[in-house]
């Protein structure tokens, strides 16, 4: 990005703008806003190289798919305050990035990165964010003011985790299955079978998501109706298993078991598939 800029394509139109890249966080400094869009796995080994970026007020927003770090914070009820062990393993996270920090931040749009400093666009605009307390926060009214005049839909919402397992309902099941069997979205959605095994471990999901006292806007069969809007779209886990990365297997999916064991709910296909994801990733020498 240093020597060619960074490129959007997106709607068969090419944009090049050429942003500020530095080589390290201390040449940044502190910041306003510190906007995390790694892979879940990452960012416990990147988390101490963060700490330059954090100052006195710096909001990290973490637009991290999946159930984040920093999930059970001002979360009331039995559970408050929790480390989730399969994103934060021994609560490293929790210390070095403070959950006070974290704006939560659903990521909608549907992309992927064919080559370094190159995203091709292929899907939505919205970006949805929120306080893990519920709070219309000065922060967050103020990045979403932000991202509204750059052209995106960015509302604050009083309940991000609710959107959250909106969008990891689709993950959880789409994205496993897409690297077991090689399928694009239109194709899961759209073959009997796979849509049928998607909207059990949904299913499953749904009852651990509301034993922790979420509640979903829409049902099933609308959220796998989203997912195939898409189309024909490789989902990000594909796309890592063909590119010999890390699959962000634990934090989709992992995570969906440990909260199920913890609520005591059911959740035998996501097990299964789980076993096999695992399976298939270190097969592949990619987990």
């Amino acid at each position: 990005m240093q020597a060619h800029g960074l490129k959007l394509i997106s709607e068969g139109e090419e944009t090049v703008v050429r942003p500020r890249c530095v080589e390290t966080a201390a040449e940044a400094g502190p910041q306003d806003y510190v906007v995390v869009t790694l892979k879940a796995h990452a960012l416990p080994k990147v988390a101490p190289q963060m700490q330059p970026l954090l100052g006195p007020e710096t909001a990290i927003v973490s637009a991290v798919n999946g159930i984040p770090w920093w999930y059970f914070y001002k979360l009331a009820g039995p559970h408050e305050d929790r480390r989730v062990e399969s994103v934060d393993p021994g609560g490293a996270l929790w210390e070095t990035l403070h959950p006070s920090r974290a704006i939560g931040c659903i990521v909608y749009p549907a992309a992927d990165v064919p080559e370094p400093g190159v995203v091709n666009h292929t899907y939505g605009d919205r970006f949805t964010l929120g306080e893990p307390d519920g709070s219309r926060s000065p922060r967050a009214n103020a990045l979403s003011a932000a991202l509204v005049a750059a052209g995106f839909k960015a509302p604050v919402r009083p309940k991000i985790r609710d959107e959250l397992w909106v969008k990891l309902w689709g993950n959880l099941a789409f994205n496993p299955l897409s690297a077991l069997t090689g399928a694009t979205l239109d194709v899961i959605t759209g073959d009997p079978e796979l849509r049928a095994v998607c909207r059990t471990m949904m299913l499953e999901a749904q009852g651990v998501a509301e034993a922790l006292g979420t509640r979903f806007a829409i049902d099933v069969d609308k959220r796998i109706a989203g997912g195939a809007e898409v189309g024909a779209h490789k989902t990000s886990m594909l796309q890592d298993l063909e590119r010999g990365r890390p699959m962000e297997i634990d934090a989709l999916l992992g995570v969906v078991v440990e909260l199920a064991a913890l609520v005591e709910r059911p959740a035998p296909t996501c097990q299964t598939v789980l076993a096999l994801l695992r399976t298939r990733g270190r097969l592949a020498g990619c987990y």
